[in-house]
């Protein structure tokens, strides 16, 4: 199926702009559920009712508040809330390019494709330079009412753009504070990297199914079928209190494993 774009903008680069479409990269393959009466198992509807007398609240009486401090509301005004929105604009603009090295996975939230739409030629040629370089270009753009920063870079020939998350929302890892607890000696290091050999291989993105979801898939299929479902136990693990000898069993487990086979 071929994708369809969820916005048109335009790229731009100091002076240099061509038309560029959006489309999503990933997408929501969640299972949601429908709320019922346990009685009729009709739909059943969520309602904003007062916190104290219980009663249903008609949302031309809701108002947005923030707790400032405990029982403490700050009201804001949908007015208010408007008048902070940031101007539209169709433009994503490149402000900046930096060393791809110097943003780490914690900085990247949300991947789209930015495709081709009219000046084929400006397009590829910046995905290629950028991908030859291994730079990122920092750009924001405004879409739907909310400002965005993000991570413009070459994949395969294409150009993709990663929404970025802000300064506030990323922890430094310099926050974590070091245990009381002792180094690890040669020994235990020796054999987590031969644990960590043993599991060497090549990464394939088609291994990596939500396995959960599937169950759950199948679980619903067999129940609108009629089937009677039953569910194995789960085997519970033994817990050791030694690093060493978890290490040593997952080493002679590893070895004990056959190779999986790649067709």
């Amino acid at each position: 199926m071929t994708p369809r774009a969820m916005w048109k903008a335009e790229l731009a680069l100091d002076d240099t702009r061509f038309p560029v479409r959006l489309f999503a990269a990933v997408r929501d393959t969640k299972i949601h559920f429908r709320l019922l009466h346990a009685v009729d198992d009709a739909p059943v509807k969520q309602e904003m009712v007062d916190a104290e007398r219980g009663e249903a609240i008609p949302p031309q009486q809701i108002r947005r508040a923030v707790e400032v401090d405990r029982g403490v509301y700050v009201v804001i005004t949908d007015e208010e809330r408007a008048a902070l929105e940031p101007k539209a604009s169709r433009a994503i603009t490149v402000e900046r390019v930096v060393p791809g090295a110097s943003i780490d996975e914690r900085w990247f939230d949300r991947p789209y494709y930015l495709g081709p739409d009219g000046d084929d030629a400006a397009y590829f040629a910046l995905a290629e330079a950028l991908e030859q370089r291994g730079e990122i270009g920092i750009a924001h753009w405004v879409m739907r009412k909310k400002s965005y920063a993000g991570a413009l870079y070459g994949r395969r020939g294409y150009l993709m753009l990663d929404t970025l998350r802000s300064a506030q929302e990323v922890v430094q890892i310099e926050a974590l504070r070091p245990s009381a607890s002792r180094a690890p000696d040669k020994r235990e290091l020796d054999l987590a990297e031969q644990l960590i050999g043993t599991l060497a291989d090549e990464f394939d993105a088609r291994e990596y199914r939500d396995e959960h979801r599937d169950e759950v898939m199948a679980l619903l299929e067999a129940k609108a079928k009629g089937k009677v479902v039953r569910f194995p136990k789960a085997v519970r693990r033994k817990p050791t209190d030694s690093l060493l000898a978890d290490l040593e069993a997952s080493l002679g487990a590893g070895r004990k494993r056959p190779r999986a086979r790649r067709a």
